[in-house]
């Protein structure tokens, strides 16, 4: 039996966070229990907590989603209560504010990731910082299903902008919206869309600013969509952006890339990590509207370029596949934990 523990959040408007997309997949092969999907962050530590508890004598494994800020206290209780009960957990390195909380709390890191069964990174930006800090990490990458992902290559793009995030001030979704302003002084018809839930009040600044600068009938905002929405949605866009100032293993530029979108992002955290500049993607320095848009100009203006960032992207991600990352789960569970095959067996 295995606990997964993580923010399941999609029942409240927010865009589904990786647990949703692991936890079907492992949940075919193994008895697995996820928590949790309370609002209040205390309410979901105490959900947690209980679940624990509920299972515990059943328990071989417990998978945590281990963010860096306020969350992490999640991670801490849970990682503290498997020792107590000598269960083997598993912490998933989700926060990319990661690199200051190690170097801001080194004794409480070393005892939530030094006694662990095995910490998990989905980005290797994170697992270098923890190696730095002396923590053994294991890399298995955010997976997408690569055949849901319709290649569609981009060897001529226009002005078409694409962006799916969250509104928050740490994707800075603004800096979109200069970002088109600067853009329709090349290309006058240049339009965006932008596609995600407001999670801080961000989206009505968005707004007010796109009525500032009288853009209204050049943006599109669709809030939450579901994936298959928005990914028949970004058949009508050619670039997309990553406008964020703080950033991990993003899976909607993973997802973006998949599509054949020429991605350029800021090159903030893990994104380096993600996307080689020139190769793959294009990286400019974050909060810097005018660099953002003179590396679309030039995106749009260079043929060669728009049609290798496209097939090279599709390419990298095809090794992000199920079928791939799949069996990097297996080892690290199967050890621990049978699976249903064996115990229908055994059975």
């Amino acid at each position: 039996m295995i606990l997964y523990a993580g923010n399941v959040l999609s029942s409240h408007g927010y865009t589904p966070t990786f647990i949703e997309t692991l936890s079907p997949k492992l949940s075919e092969h193994y008895e697995i229990k996820v928590v949790s999907n309370k609002l209040s962050q205390p309410l979901r530590l105490l959900d947690m907590v209980r679940s624990f508890f509920q299972l515990k004598s059943k328990l071989q494994l417990v998978l945590i989603d281990s963010y860096s800020m306020k969350a992490f206290w999640f991670t801490y209780v849970l990682a503290k209560l498997c020792r107590m009960y000598n269960i083997p957990y598993v912490p998933i390195l989700r926060g990319g504010g990661y690199p200051d909380r190690l170097k801001s709390s080194p004794s409480l890191c070393k005892e939530v990731f030094g006694n662990a069964y095995r910490n998990i990174s989905p980005s290797l930006y994170l697992k270098k910082h923890f190696e730095d800090s002396g923590f053994d990490v294991t890399y298995i990458p955010n997976f997408i299903p690569i055949k849901n992902y319709k290649f569609i290559p981009r060897s001529i793009v226009g002005p078409g902008l694409f962006w799916v995030r969250s509104f928050h001030e740490i994707y800075n979704p603004i800096m979109a919206i200069e970002i088109l302003r600067s853009l329709k002084e090349f290309y006058p018809e240049a339009r965006l869309c932008m596609v995600g839930p407001d999670k801080d009040g961000s989206q009505k600044k968005v707004e007010e600013r796109i009525i500032e600068l009288g853009l209204s009938e050049s943006v599109k905002l669709t809030g939450k969509l579901p994936k298959k929405d928005w990914t028949n949605l970004s058949e009508e866009y050619d670039i997309f952006m990553n406008t964020t100032d703080f950033d991990n293993h993003p899976v909607s530029v993973i997802e973006a890339m998949g599509l054949g979108m020429p991605v350029v992002s800021t090159n903030v955290g893990g994104i380096p990590y993600l996307i080689e500049d020139g190769v793959d993607g294009i990286l400019v320095e974050p909060r810097n509207s005018q660099l953002f848009t003179n590396a679309i100009v030039n995106l749009i203006r260079d043929k060669d370029l728009a049609e290798r960032l496209s097939l090279n992207g599709r390419k990298k991600v095809e090794e992000f596949d199920w079928d791939i990352v799949k069996n990097k789960w297996f080892d690290l569970i199967n050890p621990l934990v049978k699976n249903k095959t064996e115990m229908n067996v055994l059975s």
